[in-house]
């Protein structure tokens, strides 16, 4: 194989792929707004929750002890303050407690607690809520029920170390990196074969598997390079940084793979959008599955995507080696591996009707 001839179509088709205004443009702008985006969001996460209050029978010593669990009650003059409040979007929840709220409670008689929420407020929390202003007022009448409750977290508690959105949009933002360059490579192709010049480069010394080879390289280093440039300036790779390249070269491959199905079927630039945009959304699908737990089936692991997003969000957040994401890389690998000779197969019979 004459690798001077794959270094000459390596840079030839650097130069034809930025001589396209429209993909250039988008691999820069693209990857400066995943970045600007990423630093412009919050790094920390707020889990204090904050209500609007109106309880001027509320021991301090009870809002205190509540602040310090993370549940702030700002007090408000009034309970027309409170529903105003609410109302108009400031907080997310109100509480309205009688004035004779404690009072009661003590002489066990019984009393109400008036809670609000915005229209948008998930229905399955408010009965949490409720039950919280319950055990008040078991606490505040000194009759708690006669239960004992043990805790036991099994495996690493999460819940307790809550990972910021930007970090949970990092792999979303690799997926669209490594996909958006697969556009590029799949219009690339497309358009030397409508055009005949790859039909050409096949009549000089160029072989079939060299061709391949300089499209690969090609696909794979420019995706793969672009995606790792990403997680290097935000901070992706300060933790298993070398797990991380090794999924984003998998991933780049994978998509690579794609890029030759989509060049096989598509005949232009509209056609490599048309496809090339289906398969984004299906790719992407995994990532949502991290930001919106629950919200998708098991059948999104189905998704070859999903074992790239996977190991980069758990490698990038948590505790976690090799042992935990080494059936995620194999089953990407095969996937990469077949996706690549698949598109290979597909578009060798095309060159060669």
């Amino acid at each position: 194989m004459n690798t001077e001839i794959i270094g000459a179509l390596l840079r030839k088709d650097l130069k034809l792929f930025f001589s396209n205004r429209f993909f250039a443009l988008i691999t820069v702008l693209a990857l400066v707004f995943y970045v600007v985006i990423y630093f412009v969001m919050p790094d920390q996460v707020n889990s204090t929750l904050v209500i609007a209050t109106y309880a001027p029978s509320l021991p301090e010593m009870m809002v205190g002890e509540l602040a310090e669990e993370g549940v702030e009650m700002v007090p408000l003059p009034s309970a027309e303050a409170v529903r105003a409040a609410v109302l108009a979007g400031d907080y997310a929840t109100g509480v309205v407690l009688p004035e004779t709220f404690t009072a009661d409670l003590q002489a066990g008689q019984p009393t109400t607690a008036a809670l609000y929420f915005t229209a948008e407020f998930p229905p399955e929390f408010r009965t949490a809520y409720a039950t919280l202003f319950q055990e008040i007022g078991y606490q505040l009448s000194g009759r708690g029920l006669n239960m004992n409750v043990t805790q036991e977290i099994l495996g690493e508690n999460r819940a307790t170390n809550p990972i910021p959105y930007r970090e949970k949009l990092l792999p979303l933002f690799a997926i669209f990196v490594l996909m958006m360059e697969t556009l590029g490579l799949a219009n690339l192709i497309a358009s030397e074969v409508t055009s005949g010049t790859i039909r050409a480069l096949l009549v000089s010394p160029m072989r079939m598997e060299g061709l391949f080879m300089a499209k690969g390289l090609f696909g794979v280093g420019l995706a793969f390079g672009q995606a790792a440039l990403l997680m290097l300036v935000t901070g992706g790779l300060a933790q298993q940084g070398g797990l991380i390249l090794l999924a984003l070269l998998l991933g780049a491959m994978l998509v690579t793979g794609i890029g030759f199905l989509i060049a096989s079927v598509a005949k232009d630039m509209m056609a490599v959008m048309g496809w090339g945009i289906l398969a984004m959304l299906l790719l992407m699908l995994p990532a949502f599955s991290f930001l919106l737990p629950g919200a998708l089936s098991n059948w999104i692991e189905f998704i070859p995507s999903y074992h790239l997003v996977r190991p980069v969000y758990e490698l990038a957040n948590y505790h976690v080696g090799w042992a935990d994401v080494a059936p995620n890389f194999g089953i990407l690998a095969g996937s990469a591996v077949g996706f690549m000779a698949l598109g290979i197969i597909i578009l060798r019979r095309r060159l060669t009707i």
